[in-house]
């Protein structure tokens, strides 16, 4: 399978520290080509988030660098790359909070990591960054770890209520805020003509599902240069749109 990759990442209309961090590379491997994205949303509330977010970036393009070509080597088991993100993203809580706790700060970050081969793809979540997956439709693949979202599966509220309500924004968990941190994991089979984008909660709070799913239609991001040009018009939308939070997004076309 081959792919077209992009990124872009904005501090947004009023900020003037960018604390999202973001990576995405296309590997070449002895099964064929990869892709690995990840994407760091630092805590605005919180002093440094921008350093807590460029440490987990860092975290998993070592990971990607030492560990995912001895495990490219074979079929790669769901519950393999579960066990490796679980132990790094333990690790670098622990890290992080260290960090905060000798400098008298406070730090942390949501994440949302993919590694895409020709057959399968992996995903880990922690906050409030979303994967997608675009082919026909809209599709989300990551559910935010929020406390909206906790109340809407226990059925004590409804989409729309949780959209109006004060708390949307107010995460469960993030890495270097949590005491100890569960992410969420979604396998799946990789569609060869789909889009797949890793977004920040700042890139989708201005723009509707339908404009997310125009924006990235497979079928228009035939080149880098189209996909680059979505990208950046989304960003100056939501900023136009007045998004005060930071703005960042990766999108990866599979052919």
């Amino acid at each position: 399978m081959n792919y077209i990759i992009s990124a872009g990442t904005d501090a947004g209309a009023e900020k003037d520290i960018n604390q999202d961090s973001l990576f995405v590379r296309t590997i070449k491997t002895g099964r064929g080509r990869m892709v690995f994205a990840v994407i760091c949303d630092g805590m605005g509330g919180l002093s440094k988030g921008e350093a807590a977010s460029a440490a987990l970036v860092s975290a998993f393009t070592d990971w990607m660098n030492a560990e995912l070509p001895s495990l490219a080597g074979g079929h790669i088991e769901d519950g393999a790359v579960r066990e490796r993100w679980e132990a790094l993203i333990a690790r670098r809580n622990e890290e992080i909070k260290d960090y905060g706790r000798r400098n008298g700060i406070a730090l942390g970050t949501t994440v949302a990591a993919m590694l895409i081969t020709g057959e399968r793809y992996y995903v880990l979540n922690v906050g409030d960054c979303r994967v997608y997956e675009i082919a026909d439709g809209l599709v989300q693949i990551t559910r935010d770890q929020t406390v909206v979202e906790r109340e809407i599966a226990l059925g004590r509220m409804t989409r729309e209520e949780a959209d109006g309500d004060p708390r949307r924004n107010i995460l469960l968990q993030c890495v270097g805020a949590s005491e100890s941190v569960a992410p969420d994991f979604f396998f799946g089979e990789t569609k060869r003509g789909a889009v797949y984008m890793l977004c920040s909660d700042g890139f989708r709070h201005e723009l509707t599902p339908r404009e997310l799913r125009d924006a990235f239609a497979p079928e228009r991001m035939a080149e880098a240069a189209e996909m680059k040009a979505s990208l950046e018009r989304l960003i100056g939308l939501n900023k136009r749109r007045g998004e005060r939070d930071d703005i960042s997004v990766i999108a990866v076309r599979t052919f």
